[in-house]
């Protein structure tokens, strides 16, 4: 298959490793989204697409509801986003996105985590072009869809890359063109299983079993913060 599935593939490793860990980083991002515009998915496009990927993840209703709530209180968080870049073991590139509601503390972590693993945090921008930003669309293929001609239907809203397989359907594009096609999908009627900003390397490298588990060690510190959101790396 293609790039994207294959990046896919590669960035299982360990990645939203389970539901103690997934769950409140899915609040948190549904939270952002309601505080950000109003609290009514309806009228909220990125709150939309924010309970879209919980339920993906088999987020229950209770716990998305309890996080649109929380966004609304009086004394709800601020949480700002927050992005880190740095090398880790045998020089494996890593691009870390946060949300945090204090600065001074996730700085500290992200730096303690790789200090500890023998990587180091790097000026920010400085790896900004080993990663591409997409906007990713993954959904399964309606019964009598041409792959062929839903290409031709979403080019003009930003398509660059159309795959199947065991018909699931992933779309790719560049990331600004997220709302063009959230829009599209949504005027077709084409109900999304999962709608993401992804960070994809442009020239991933292959690393050994044995520097991939000293790798897994740094991704796994940084994936258990709960101010970590995503972590992205150039691994093969």
């Amino acid at each position: 298959m293609g790039r994207a599935f294959e990046y896919r593939k590669a960035a299982k490793m360990k990645r939203w490793g389970n539901m103690s860990r997934v769950f409140p980083k899915l609040a948190k991002a549904i939270e952002m989204a309601a505080k950000a515009g109003v609290p009514d998915p309806e009228m909220n496009s990125a709150l939309r697409t924010a309970i879209l990927n919980a339920k993906a993840e088999n987020m229950p209703k209770t716990n998305i509801d309890a996080a649109i709530k929380r966004a609304s209180g009086k004394d709800s968080a601020s949480f700002a986003e927050v992005n880190f870049e740095g090398k880790g073991p045998h020089g494996v590139l890593i691009f870390v996105e946060t949300a945090t509601d204090n600065n001074t503390r996730t700085v500290a972590n992200v730096k303690m985590y790789f200090n500890k693993t023998q990587g180091q945090v790097v000026p920010t921008g400085s790896l900004e072009f080993f990663f591409d930003r997409k906007a990713i669309f993954e959904f399964a293929k309606p019964a009598g869809m041409e792959i062929e001609d839903l290409e031709l239907e979403l080019i003009d809203a930003g398509l660059e890359e159309i795959e199947e397989e065991d018909g699931i359907v992933l779309v790719t594009a560049d990331y600004k063109d997220f709302g063009t096609l959230n829009k599209a999908f949504e005027d077709m009627g084409i109900e999304l299983t999962k709608a993401k900003l992804e960070r994809i390397a442009n020239n991933p490298q292959e690393f050994t079993e044995a520097q991939q588990e000293d790798i897994g060690k740094l991704i796994e510190k940084l994936e258990d913060d709960d101010d970590v959101q995503a972590v992205y790396t150039n691994i093969a």
